[in-house]
Parts: C-alpha cells; sequence; structure tokens
C-alpha cells in the first residue's frame, strides 16, 4: 500500500474510532430532566474537532452521536439533528483551532473549545425551542419553562466540555506526535 493510500486508511480509522469514543461517552450520563441528562460526550466532540480537524472531527463527533441515538431508540429525525448539532461543534472547534497542519497551541485549544461549546448550547436551546413550540404544539409559557430548565444544565455539559477537551488534547497529541500519526492527521503544507 503506498504512503497516500495508508494516510486515508488511517483518517478513516480515526474518525472510526472518535466516533466510538463519542458515542460511549454518551452513554455515560446521568439524566437531569426528561429533556437533557449531564455527560462528557460534548468534551469528546470538542476533542474530536482539536485532534482531526473541522471535517474530519464533525463527522465523527457526528456520527458518534447519531449512532448513541439509534441505540437509545431516538427518531430519525432527532437523529439527523443529533449529527448536524454535534458535527457543527467539532467543526466549529476545530476551523478555531486551525488544525489543517500543525496542532493549535493551548490558547487556541480552549477558545476554539469555548466557541464550539457554546455552538452546541445555541444549537440545543434552538432545537428544544422548535420542536417544543411548533412540532409538539406546547404554549410559549411552557416552552420558556422548560428552556430556562435545560439551559443551566447545558451550561453545565458545556462547562465540563471546555475543561476536558483540552487536556485530553493535551494529553493525546503529544502520543500522536511521537507515534508519527500527527502528520496523517495533520499532513504538512506541501
Amino acid at each position: 500500500m503506498n504512503k497516500n493510500n495508508s494516510a486515508k486508511v488511517y483518517k478513516i480509522a480515526f474518525v472510526g474510532v472518535m466516533a466510538a469514543i463519542v458515542c460511549v461517552a454518551s452513554m455515560i450520563r446521568i439524566r437531569l430532566t426528561e429533556d437533557v441528562a449531564f455527560h462528557i460526550a460534548n468534551g469528546v466532540c470538542l476533542l474530536s474537532g482539536l485532534l482531526l480537524g473541522p471535517a474530519m472531527g464533525g463527522l465523527a463527533a457526528g456520527l458518534g452521536s447519531a449512532i448513541y441515538d439509534v441505540i437509545g431508540g431516538y427518531s430519525v429525525g432527532e437523529m439527523i439533528i443529533t449529527f448536524i448539532n454535534k458535527g457543527a461543534m467539532a467543526w466549529v472547534c476545530g476551523t478555531l483551532a486551525g488544525t489543517k497542519h500543525k496542532a493549535p497551541d493551548a490558547k487556541r485549544t480552549i477558545v476554539s473549545s469555548i466557541v464550539g461549546a457554546f455552538t452546541y448550547v445555541f444549537l440545543f436551546m434552538l432545537k428544544t425551542f422548535i420542536a417544543k413550540t411548533f412540532i409538539l404544539g406546547m404554549p410559549l409559557k411552557a416552552v420558556w419553562g422548560i428552556m430556562i430548565t435545560i439551559f443551566p444544565i447545558s451550561l453545565l455539559n458545556a462547562a465540563v466540555a471546555i475543561v476536558t477537551a483540552p487536556i485530553l488534547f493535551g494529553a493525546i497529541n503529544p502520543a500522536l506526535s511521537k507515534l508519527g500519526l500527527e502528520q496523517i492527521v495533520r499532513p504538512k503544507k506541501d
């Protein structure tokens, strides 16, 4: 197998591994309300963006989260929304981290994790508002009551993600570099 094909296989494998880790991290949760749970999956989604860059990281985060939804018995519509929202979180994080050709520094890692996490909070709250208001037809007062209840939990999940993703990245990325795998994920400019 030539070097180019080998790199493609490694990239696909990295996406698959990160998708599996996202799915498992999604299963480790404490349900707090009907609509929201405390979990570490968002941190792993951000880690996907940091390690794999925007496209591959977004794909891994979206796939892992969508697979969790399938296993959890959620609807196809919910699965698609989860794929988009979790993928967007990792895509934003990976884009801002600038992980295409080199690993981001600590400041970029933290800032991109913050923006990625809050991207997801916004998308989750928007999805909740649209679903409760327009699909379920709930009165606005009830919808705002639900949103006020889940917003602090969403912020807690974001805070956990913002702390865990840079720490995990700081631990994993040097190992990838030492093994020579970082250049497969982030090839140097020609």
